[in-house]
């Protein structure tokens, strides 16, 4: 891509006021990555359930994600530290030397860049390259600022080759045309949302626990930190008044807990088992302890009801939801979700969700909810909200596995 009059004047003007530092974040990872830029930094949690996806539809795969900023970047460590297969770093600034350094360490095999707030150095810099660019979930504001207004046409340049463009609303759509972009160009699809995952289960497992259980019922509290242990234990005690066959499976927060929360289960006066044991549970186990979260995928599928821990005491953030919501479980959870506080007020919203704030609404929660229609409305509510912004996702995720098998073949042609 050549250089216009607009680009040059903004390099030149990026050399003299740009930091030309830039130190990478971590070791780039001996395998194929793609890069992910959360312009819009309040919508990392959906574009993080985005890389998870990618991450299980190719494998092998690792996602780079960056944000804007330094403050945005701790904020998001803060709330989520990244593990593998992700790794989060800030943007370079647009100095050309810090831009070099960022992309001759990432070395990204593919970009997908949301939302807006192009850096017009650097994404030169990433087509140049060669690493394809795609544009989703574009949106008015991130293509009204200072810079769009006095050189619309470096916009459209660096629009023009970018490989698809995704705009999440006709208005949107309208903004990228105002900036010369052509119609026939821009695809319009829902916005971002997180959907989340289907935890693997094996088949084997869940027709075999599904005839051990004979249509027991059954209720999952997961996550559970050793503080909320009381308030579980009062409020399955309560439910059991009302269906004295339930079950209740416990997995600690902390797996060293197992052991400690099974004993303090017994002390209450439960009949208790250990999901590793052979034969367990039985006819008459009360309280089910599975020490790690293996076999979440399972438990949520077997589970008509999930209470999500980590969230009744603070200091902890809650867990996802969409995990339960994506297998058909109603959620229940405490007034302590920051972490994934929209996850949890779209499928509340919905009514697919509901808060308790201690072991009286708890238990009378649970009681309500293995009631086979109270729990299917709120599992169908959640699959609606699940199902939302699927379109998109999907789309990026055949679009991201075209592109890198393309790139793989052309590779391989020049060995």
């Amino acid at each position: 891509m050549g250089r216009s009059f607009s680009m040059a004047a903004y390099r030149a003007l990026s050399r003299r006021s740009a930091d030309r530092a830039f130190t990478p974040s971590g070791p780039r990872p001996q395998a194929e990555l793609v890069w992910l830029h959360a312009a819009e930094a309040s919508n990392l949690l959906a574009l993080q359930d985005l890389a998870q996806r990618l991450c299980v539809a190719r494998d092998g795969l690792r996602v780079l994600i960056t944000l804007p900023d330094r403050n945005s970047l701790d904020a998001a460590r803060t709330a989520s530290p990244a593990r593998e297969p992700l790794h989060l770093d800030e943007l370079p600034s647009e100095h050309p030397a810090a831009v070099d350094r960022f992309l001759d360490h990432w070395a990204p095999d593919m970009c997908i860049w949301a939302w807006g707030g192009l850096r017009p150095i650097l994404v030169q810099e990433t087509q140049r390259k060669g690493c394809p660019m795609v544009l989703i979930d574009a949106d008015t504001g991130g293509f009204d600022g200072r810079r769009d207004r006095w050189l619309p046409d470096l916009t459209r340049e660096l629009l023009s080759e970018f490989v698809a463009l995704m705009a999440r609303s006709t208005q949107a759509a309208s903004r990228l045309q105002q900036l010369g972009l052509r119609r026939s160009e821009i695809e319009v699809t829902p916005p971002l949302q997180a959907g989340g995952q289907a935890l693997p289960c094996d088949d084997t497992d869940l027709a075999e626990m599904t005839k051990t259980l004979g249509g027991r019922p059954v209720w999952l509290a997961t996550a559970v930190r050793a503080e909320e242990t009381d308030m579980i234990f009062a409020a399955h005690r309560h439910a059991l008044r009302f269906s004295h066959r339930l079950l209740l499976i416990l997995q600690p927060a902390v797996r060293d807990q197992a052991g400690v929360m099974s004993e303090k289960a017994a002390l209450e006066g439960f009949r208790v088992s250990d999901w590793s044991a052979p034969g367990e549970p039985n006819e008459t186990t009360q309280v089910m302890v599975a020490e790690d979260a293996d076999d979440l995928g399972l438990f949520y599928r077997l589970a008509p009801v999930s209470f999500l821990g980590s969230s009744l005491v603070p200091g902890h953030g809650g867990g996802n939801p969409f995990e339960a919501a994506a297998l058909g479980s109603a959620v229940l959870y405490g007034p302590n979700v920051r972490r994934y506080l929209p996850f949890y007020s779209r499928l509340a919203n919905a009514g697919a969700a509901r808060i308790v704030k201690d072991a009286q609404t708890l238990g009378s929660a649970v009681t309500r909810l293995i009631a086979p229609d109270q729990a299917a409305a709120m599992a169908h509510a959640g699959w609606d909200v699940i199902s939302q912004g699927a379109e998109l996702t999907d789309r990026v995720i055949e679009l991201v596995e075209e592109t890198l098998d393309t790139r793989l073949e052309q590779k391989n042609a020049r060995a």
